[in-house]
C-alpha cells in the first residue's frame, strides 16, 4: 500500500491560511458578543415570534408560513460579489428594517475602513460555488 503523497497542513481540523485570512487569535474565537447586542438580537426574534402569532391568529396559519417562504427567497438574492454589496432591499422591506434607523446604518461599516482589503472577486466566487473554504473576503489587515 502506497502512503498518500501530499501532507495536509491543518491545525485543530481548521485550515490555516495565514496570507489569505489574516492571523487566526484565540481572544475572537472566545469572546462572545457584547451584551447589548445578545439583548437587542434576544429581543428582536421574541417581537417577531409575537408578530407571528397575531398574523397566524389573524390571517390562518398559512400566511405566516408563506411569509417565512418569501424570506427565504429574497434572503437567497444576491449580487454576485465584486465592489456592490447586495442590499437586499426585498429582504428590509419584508421585515420593515427600511423604517429601522440602527448603529449599523451609521457606524463602523468594514468597507468605508482606512485598513479595509480590496475584495478578491475570484476567490469569493470560489467560496460562494463550493471550490474554496474560507470567509468571501477578509476585512481587515
Amino acid at each position: 500500500m502506497e502512503a498518500p503523497k501530499n501532507i495536509e497542513h491543518q491545525i485543530g481540523g481548521i485550515q490555516n491560511d495565514t496570507l489569505r485570512y489574516g492571523l487566526n487569535s484565540v481572544k475572537s474565537n472566545l469572546v462572545g458578543s457584547h451584551p447589548v447586542e445578545s439583548a437587542h438580537q434576544s429581543t428582536k426574534k421574541m417581537q417577531e415570534e409575537m408578530e407571528r402569532r397575531i398574523l397566524a391568529n389573524t390571517y390562518g396559519t398559512a400566511f405566516p408560513m408563506r411569509m417565512d417562504f418569501e424570506r427565504q427567497m429574497l434572503s437567497r438574492f444576491q449580487r454576485p460579489t465584486g465592489a456592490i454589496p447586495s442590499s437586499m432591499l426585498g429582504l428590509e422591506s419584508l421585515t420593515g428594517d427600511l423604517d429601522y434607523f440602527g448603529p449599523e446604518d451609521y457606524m463602523n461599516d468594514p468597507r468605508e475602513s482606512e485598513t479595509a482589503r480590496p475584495l478578491d472577486t475570484h476567490h469569493a466566487m470560489e467560496v460562494r460555488i463550493g471550490l474554496s473554504k474560507g470567509p468571501v473576503a477578509p476585512s481587515f489587515y
